[in-house]
């Protein structure tokens, strides 16, 4: 009988105090097969170019591979961006988010994760401590990629669109200042809104980290428990078709963070209209006309 996993991940051995959890053991080889993918592809593109960095004949194995893989991706990131320079800078931390949590949730579901571990003593009483563990079902590990995505996105914000006009989407001091100076009333009403919108912006930033984190940590987790279950109560052999099923819940809660992360970025990168500038070519052309 396997136990349902805690919702805390639990500590395998520690490191000068440092303690290694079973799902760092798993996001640890994880990152050991991306390693080692990384070598293979290396030595495949260095094969391909040749000493004279000229293809020395077609690409075929790991690096046609590789190559099918980065113009899906690109195709699909483009659509987003609709900015193939944008879609180049934001491949990296996307792309590396995707095959990341792909690879992690597909590496729960491989023979002994969850299954092979030993009997410990914890407050008091014996508990079986698996050696290995999904590495998204640690909300440690969701929430560190959800604050990544979000601070990478006002970073990246700040450099494409400068400091001040990035800061004015959420602080709109400047449009406070005119309003005020104007003594118009109405101006002044419409500035006060959309400071406290702004405000809202701030807090909605949080809620990102919040619903990026734990919508990936909870349907990889009740898949945990699901799994466990399932296993627990039906015969050899039947809970493969919930194993089939979470395998495409892996593969959409990959799509889904890493969209969600190109969506943001991509938002955020992009240049914020002044109040009014949208209405500014339909006037002119009103006036035009007349």
């Amino acid at each position: 009988m396997l136990a349902i996993p805690p919702l805390a991940a639990e500590p395998i051995f520690t490191i000068i105090n440092f303690p290694v959890t079973n799902t760092y053991i798993n996001s640890s080889l994880t990152v050991a097969g991306f390693i080692i993918f990384a070598l293979l592809l290396n030595r495949g593109i260095k094969k391909y170019y040749g000493r004279a960095g000229t293809p020395s004949s077609a690409p075929k194995g790991l690096l046609n591979f590789f190559e099918a893989i980065l113009e899906l991706l690109y195709k699909y990131i483009d659509q987003v961006t609709g900015d193939r320079k944008k879609s180049m800078r934001f491949l990296p931390l996307v792309g590396s988010l995707f095959f990341f949590i792909l690879v992690s949730n597909w590496v729960g579901l491989l023979p002994g994760i969850g299954s092979i571990g030993a009997n410990q003593i914890h407050h008091g009483a014996v508990e079986f401590i698996p050696f290995f563990r999904p590495a998204n079902t640690d909300l440690n590990m969701t929430l560190a990629m959800a604050v990544l995505v979000v601070v990478t996105s006002h970073i990246l914000g700040i450099a494409a669109i400068g400091f001040f006009k990035y800061a004015n989407k959420f602080v709109k001091l400047g449009d406070l200042w005119h309003a005020f100076s104007s003594l118009n009333l109405i101006k002044i009403t419409i500035a006060m809104i959309e400071f406290l919108v702004g405000l809202l912006e701030i807090i909605s930033e949080v809620a990102k980290m919040v619903s990026l984190s734990l919508r990936l940590f909870g349907n990889i987790f009740a898949g945990e428990v699901l799994l466990t279950v399932i296993g627990s109560m039906l015969a050899f052999g039947l809970p493969l078709p919930f194993m089939g099923l979470e395998i495409i819940v892996g593969l959409i809660q990959a799509v889904v963070f890493s969209m969600l992360a190109l969506v943001y970025l991509t938002i955020a990168t992009s240049e914020i209209k002044a109040h009014g500038q949208e209405h500014a070519p339909a006037a002119q052309a009103t006036s035009t006309t007349a």
